[in-house]
């Protein structure tokens, strides 16, 4: 097994490395189209989608896959990779520097494993947390392959929440936090996982937004709340995902719950 999570990983850090390089090439100079869900999508999201559909195809013909652009039904394989060729593409497309390449891998429909990188910073995340899998192997999370905690501070004016383009009604209330809103799902995410907030939401975050720094969050030591009645993992076989949101909430610690859960839920 540890063999198999050494190629995992170095799969994951060369092709978002090699596609992201590319991406860089494109960067601020592409026209976007809004699609049916009102997302936006460039040339370069759909040819990032099918590089690395058909890298994945080669190195794990066995595995599943789910992708923002192409495939939405949840496949008959125990693993399965989640796709957003790029996560962020209003600020790829208006030349802001925050945007990424996310891959997750599923196993029976959990996310283990998580990698994200974000070519104009310079950043690479990645992250490994198996839950009640059943699965071993290595353990943690990193940012450019040193590892990364959340942070164990309570909040204050001087940290920090990250909000959503969906979820400003929460500035309605006094809130304990300075308020960031980033644009990228996946980073809002990874900032509670690396310690520079205490917590982030989403409103309606598909599952290629959140299935790469969710594990990557959790092996951090973080906490990650689903705003609705039930537990939304283990994904289910031949459920059509390309239109089901995720709403959620992501915390530093299990203390910041009932802190930052009741200030959201107007978000419901």
């Amino acid at each position: 097994m540890e063999n198999f999570w050494i190629q995992i990983l170095d799969f994951a850090q060369k092709t978002t490395k090699e596609i992201g390089d590319q991406l860089v090439t494109d960067f601020g100079k592409l026209t976007a189209i809004r699609k049916d869900d009102g997302t936006l999508v460039t040339q370069a999201d759909r040819w990032s989608d099918q590089q690395i559909r058909e890298a994945i195809a080669i190195r794990f013909p066995d595995h599943g896959m789910l992708t923002e652009e192409t495939e939405h039904i949840f496949p008959t394989s125990d693993w399965c990779w989640v796709v957003d060729p790029i996560d962020g593409t209003t600020n790829f497309t208006r030349g802001i520097g925050i945007w990424g390449i996310c891959l997750g891998l599923l196993y029976k429909g959990t996310p283990v494993f998580g990698h994200v990188y974000f070519p104009l910073l310079q950043q690479s995340f990645h992250g490994y947390y198996y839950g009640n899998t059943g699965l071993t192997g290595p353990v943690g999370a990193y940012l450019n392959n040193e590892p990364i905690k959340v942070s164990q501070d309570e909040p204050s004016l001087n940290h920090v929440f990250s909000l959503c383009a969906r979820s400003i009604a929460v500035l309605t209330n006094p809130f304990p936090c300075k308020i960031r809103m980033i644009g990228v799902a996946s980073y809002n995410m990874i900032l509670v996982a690396s310690g520079a907030a205490l917590g982030a939401v989403e409103v309606t975050p598909k599952i290629w937004d959140i299935a790469a720094s969710l594990p990557i969050l959790q092996a951090a030591g973080g906490v990650f709340v689903s705003l609705e009645s039930e537990n939304p993992f283990p994904l289910k076989i031949g459920v059509n995902y390309g239109s089901k949101s995720f709403p959620c909430l992501s915390v530093s610690k299990s203390e910041l719950v009932p802190v930052f859960q009741p200030l959201v839920e107007c978000l419901k």
